[in-house]
């Protein structure tokens, strides 16, 4: 973690809260847990606790160092909006992104209703949210779509979905207020098939309802070995910016 990333959708990662707990059928083969669970009882190692939620207040300012602009996504390791996170610390990492402004940041969370709720406590029903912090939801399948209707309800100027891992087909899809779309298949043990056509029918929707849409991956127990992204799937545009074409 830190100012490079490989993830395809970010360039950075920056964890002021590290570890989670399972809440959804799409945490079953959390990436995080199984890679801090290895270190759990090193004397020493950022990971000595596992995966047991970590506030880590001397990584707030870690963003105002990092000078050249990037995309950043907040929390890659945790959820911001996890029960047990503190209001007050959430509002501190808020006013870093506030300070921060050269940088965009991409918060994405499981449990949207505790994100409405400190959004509107903190900054009100209007858009009043600084313009750099973008907003978005996890949809695995279709039990929590639901979590797109909260966001939409959620003050940003900037909303999106990461479905990933798409572990089953979504159906219809309202994106009325929803600016980007990612979606990507599981990867590492026990990894769980992703059939294109769902992907296709989510592409189709975004480009029915002027969404921009993002693709990850297919899905795989080792990344390495992982199917190539059909070419009519390979498309990775972003919010409000250049836009890639499919490939031929």
């Amino acid at each position: 973690m830190g100012d490079k990333s490989a993830i395809e959708w970010t360039d950075a990662t920056w964890n002021p809260i590290t570890g989670c707990t399972k809440i959804s059928a799409g945490c079953d083969n959390c990436y995080a847990e199984r890679f801090a669970e290895r270190w759990r009882g090193t004397p020493g190692h950022p990971f000595e606790r596992g995966f047991d939620l970590t506030l880590r207040p001397e990584r707030l300012e870690q963003p105002l160092r990092w000078k050249r602009p990037r995309r950043i996504f907040v929390n890659s390791m945790s959820d911001l909006f996890h029960r047990d996170v503190p209001t007050d610390f959430i509002e501190q990492v808020f006013a870093i992104m506030d300070q921060a402004h050269w940088h965009q940041f991409q918060v994405l969370t499981k449990r949207p209703e505790i994100m409405q709720r400190h959004m509107e406590r903190q900054y009100g029903s209007s858009h009043v949210v600084p313009p750099n912090v973008w907003l978005g939801v996890s949809v695995e399948e279709a039990k929590v779509k639901r979590r797109i209707d909260v966001l939409r309800m959620t003050p940003a100027w900037v909303r999106f979905l990461s479905i990933e891992p798409l572990i089953g087909p979504l159906g219809e899809l309202d994106l009325a207020g929803i600016h980007w779309v990612i979606v990507g298949g599981e990867s590492g043990p026990g990894a769980r098939p992703m059939n294109p056509d769902w992907v296709r029918e989510i592409r189709d929707q975004c480009i029915a309802q002027g969404v921009a849409f993002f693709m990850k991956q297919m899905s795989g127990p080792v990344k390495a070995r992982m199917p190539e992204i059909p070419s009519d799937l390979m498309i990775r545009q972003f919010p409000g910016g250049p836009r890639l074409e499919a490939a031929e």
